[in-house]
């Protein structure tokens, strides 16, 4: 259930998104549970290394892709299909998952507690694109075509628990 379908309506909120990323300041260090381990070719030790996930540049070109008419009109077969479209536009490839198998958890993202803008939101059978976390805002290929919609919802809660994903270079 869309809250605006429109694209005039949808780049007003990306603006305001850019204007609270800027505010935002850089993306907060690591954690211990960002890291994994890694090995250097012919080391044989094994150094900690932080995940890299998305910039703040990052992100907001994740949502200008969600924008792009040309990649929500190839790839408007289902939610799974458009968000991969969109991830690939904006560089960011990861091997084609179904929204079921997004869920279950896949290599190139990682399973986090709170969304940022470009995460990924999650349900068996339907993925979108968060774009304001604060409004629960998501972008995503509803019943009437790509729009956004609030997460936090009766419709989607009704679907069961969200979980949210975020890429890891």
């Amino acid at each position: 259930m869309p809250i605006w379908t429109k694209t005039g309506t949808t780049a007003v909120l990306i603006c305001g998104l850019a204007l609270s990323l800027a505010r935002a300041g850089a993306e907060p260090a690591p954690n211990k549970s960002n890291v994994s381990t890694a090995g250097r070719p012919g080391s044989g030790s094994y150094k900690p290394q932080a995940d890299r996930t998305l910039s703040q540049d990052d992100r907001l070109s994740v949502i200008a892709a969600a924008l792009d008419p040309k990649v929500r009109q190839h790839s408007a077969s289902d939610c799974s299909h458009l968000v991969h479209a969109i991830y690939e536009k904006a560089g960011f490839r990861y091997s084609y998952a179904s929204s079921s198998d997004l869920y279950l958890g896949v290599e190139g993202f990682k399973r986090v507690p709170q969304p940022q803008p470009g995460d990924l939101v999650v349900w068996r059978g339907h993925v979108g694109i968060v774009i304001r976390p604060s409004r629960h805002v998501f972008f995503s290929l509803m019943t009437t075509g790509p729009g956004i919609a609030d997460y936090d919802a009766p419709y989607w809660k009704g679907r069961g628990r969200a979980r949210f994903l975020r890429y890891v270079k």
